[in-house]
């Protein structure tokens, strides 16, 4: 397994679901960066499903802000899915964190990470141009937080209908 592979795609394009595979894949414990939290019913319930249809397999290490020390804690023997860097880089710039500050320590302990990391982050930018400011910052800082994780991976695909096309290294 490399040690970074990144999972691009769209909502409900079959990104978590392919990343979830390429993990049980090995024997390897596995170890679950969970980033979303659960502000509503939905949001919860959508929590909730993931969890039962990973099982009890998992190690799920809930982790809104801070990836970096959730990744600090793994052991030797792991191999970790977090899902998602989108998630995660709304919650940073929801919390007026500053996004750059923190993506460079997120990527400094992805780099240094002793096992296998298989991130899954959301293509944003092939839709509509935001109408808010708002969401044209979070787009932009999308984009450029998904070509510097893609630049370090040593392998991207990207998952669109359930399918994988690979955009760097095999698959």
């Amino acid at each position: 397994m490399p040690h970074l592979t990144v999972i691009l795609g769209g909502a409900a394009s079959g990104k978590s679901r392919f990343a979830e595979a390429l993990v049980t894949e090995t024997d390897r414990d596995r170890v679950y960066i969970a980033t979303a939290q659960a502000f509503d019913a939905e949001m919860a319930a959508k929590i909730k499903k993931h969890k039962s249809d990973r099982g009890s397999l998992w190690r799920t290490l809930e982790s809104p802000l801070d990836p970096a020390a959730a990744l600090a804690s793994v052991r030797e023997t792991e191999i970790v899915l977090l899902d998602c860097a989108t998630l995660w880089l709304s919650n940073v710039m929801l919390a007026e964190k500053d996004w750059e500050a923190e993506a460079d320590a997120f990527l400094t302990t992805l780099a240094a990470c002793p096992v296998p990391v298989v991130v899954v982050s959301n293509e944003t930018g092939m839709g509509i141009v935001p109408e808010h400011r708002l969401g044209r910052d979070f787009r932009n800082a999308q984009g450029a937080l998904n070509q510097r994780l893609a630049a370090q991976a040593d392998r991207v695909a990207l998952i669109v209908a359930g399918l994988p096309l690979a955009l760097k290294g095999a698959f």
